[in-house]
């Protein structure tokens, strides 16, 4: 019995090392907006005056200069999808969440550039 303990905690060990630290997935504004979770969470990076020209609908503003600061706000429970203007802050902002502890992060390329640009409607 205790061989089959060492040997099962060892598999163990083996598995969690091979899976590698956690990360964000990147997502196309096609995936966001097919998005159905229930516990989806649209994350807005970018600045309040670019934010108040026009977000996504439903998405939560925290600049990426306040998140870390503010990541208690969010639920870990949550699947985030975080978008900035044009993708590189939301990357930024993927890279401080997972590092933070959320498990289900998602940076949407392209940013809210490519959301336009792919025809869906913003809000102001």
């Amino acid at each position: 019995m205790k061989r089959l303990i060492s040997f099962s905690l060892i598999a163990l060990i083996t598995v969690l090392s091979a899976c590698g630290p956690a990360s964000y997935k990147n997502v196309s504004v096609k995936d966001l907006a097919n998005a159905s979770e229930n516990n989806k969470v649209i994350l807005d990076v970018r600045e309040d005056w670019e934010y108040a020209e026009g977000h996504v609908p439903g998405a939560i503003l925290i600049p990426l200069g306040e998140l870390e600061r503010r990541a208690s706000e969010l639920s870990k429970v949550d699947t985030l999808y975080v978008i900035c203007r044009s993708g590189n802050r939301s990357q930024q902002a993927s890279d401080i969440l997972i590092k933070e502890g959320f498990k289900n992060v998602k940076n949407v390329q392209g940013g809210t550039l490519a959301w336009v640009q792919a025809g869906y409607q913003i809000e102001q």
